[in-house]
């Protein structure tokens, strides 16, 4: 309680007009002045968490950052490998001190990641993110369109990042940023048209001067722009730019480009070295651009990486192995009520075996768990349960009677 008298040394609140005064040698705060400076304390402590106030020598290397992806993703060694030496030049860059002698400029290492759905990009984009502990926004490519048509200008990408800043535009400007679906902004076609491309060439010259690096009028709370909004400027220079995409049928290109270049006996016996379940891991810029990228927005970005198709033991894997494994997601699910949760061997080989089926890749394997679990999250919770075991006939049950199970039939037959 206040006492008769006291008086607060930072707004001047007398004992009527404040509950509780924090007596100090000097003087004494109100509670109000002391929750405020709780709040400065704390949000400056999470912009000390962003690596640029850092020296290099405190960056993470690219074994480090490596080893860490390897404890959430399994297997893409190559692509890990890639998105670890890059994210690493790209921090560097940023803590290069540049003098008037030096006249060697970094350029961005702006990444491209192709693969199938549920390998593993946006899991790899957002576990590097968090490692920073920079903020990290993920756009899907599919809703933007050219400014003045109807879609999200390319600017909502960098009003996403800022909200994940909480628009500290410091944080935002040294962020992450991954744009999903990036083939499906592809020119659709190199003939002429009466009708615009609205959402394919025109979003990738729009996030030309995005990826280049240059400053960015940002509506702040997205949308559309209108003359009097107020606009949030934004310096795209050091935010890195990761895009993911499936590129479906790309193989195929890969393919025509790789038999068009050899003739004879000898390019018979390179064809026959070719791995064909992996096509994309011969992918060149020059793929992209016969897939319909401009040249331009190729140019900025880089570093191409592919990752590989998931496997029978990868999908294995990653049902239990990773940190964040799903199994491990589920247990602590049930441990959380209480209940002691476990799974037979062969249930994991079911799980695998319909997601290989499904053919969407680990996010495939979430989906069947859920399938499979559903009944039991419903009820156990108000059940006197205190241990669950999931064997082989009761995970065969559950799947049988969803809809999904009729779902896959019917996609077999088709």
């Amino acid at each position: 309680m206040a006492k008769t008298g006291e008086i607060c040394a930072f707004c001047g609140r007398s004992s009527q007009e404040a509950k509780v005064f924090i007596n100090g040698m000097s003087g004494a705060i109100c509670d109000s002045c002391a929750v405020r400076a709780y709040e400065m304390v704390m949000e400056q402590g999470r912009h000390s968490k962003i690596p640029f106030g850092l020296n290099q020598k405190e960056l993470p290397k690219p074994e480090d950052i490596k080893n860490h992806l390897d404890q959430y993703v399994i297997g893409q060694e190559e692509a890990k490998r890639y998105l670890s030496v890059s994210v690493y030049n790209h921090y560097k860059r940023i803590l290069q001190k540049v003098t008037p002698d030096d006249d060697v400029e970094i350029e961005k290492s702006n990444i491209i990641m192709v693969g199938a759905t549920g390998t593993g990009k946006t899991l790899l984009a957002r576990t590097i993110a968090k490692l920073l502990h920079v903020p990290f926004a993920i756009v899907d490519a599919t809703v933007l369109t050219e400014a003045g048509y109807v879609g999200e200008d390319v600017e909502s990408i960098l009003t996403r990042l800022l909200q994940a800043a909480d628009y500290h535009v410091d944080m935002a400007q040294r962020g992450i940023v991954f744009i999903d679906e990036i083939d499906k902004i592809a020119r659709k076609s190199d003939n002429p048209s009466i009708t615009r491309d609205v959402s394919g060439e025109g979003v990738q010259q729009g996030l030309l001067k995005l990826l280049e690096g240059s400053i960015v009028n940002v509506p702040p709370q997205g949308g559309r722009k209108h003359p009097e909004q107020k606009m949030i400027a934004v310096d795209t220079k050091n935010i890195l730019f990761i895009c993911g995409g499936a590129f479906d049928g790309i193989e195929k290109k890969i393919a025509q480009r790789l038999n068009a270049r050899v003739i004879g006996y000898v390019a018979g016996k390179e064809t026959n070295q070719l791995d064909k379940d992996n096509m994309l891991k011969y992918i060149t810029p020059t793929d992209l651009k016969s897939y319909g990228l401009i040249p331009e927005i190729i140019g900025r970005l880089p570093i191409l990486t592919y990752l590989k198709p998931l496997d029978r033991n990868a999908l294995r894997n990653i049902l239990t192995e990773p940190k964040n494994s799903i199994i491990k997601q589920y247990l602590k699910l049930f441990e959380m009520d209480g209940i002691k949760l476990s799974f037979d061997e062969d249930t994991y080989e079911f799980i695998v075996d319909k997601a290989l089926e499904f053919k969407l890749g680990a996010r495939g394997l979430r989906s069947i768990v859920e399938v499979i679990m559903i009944d039991a999250m419903y009820s156990m919770p108000s059940e006197q349960v205190e241990e669950f075991r999931v064997t082989l006939v009761y995970a065969k049950e559950k799947f049988e009677k969803s809809d999904t199970s009729h779902l896959l039939a019917h996609k077999d037959r088709c």
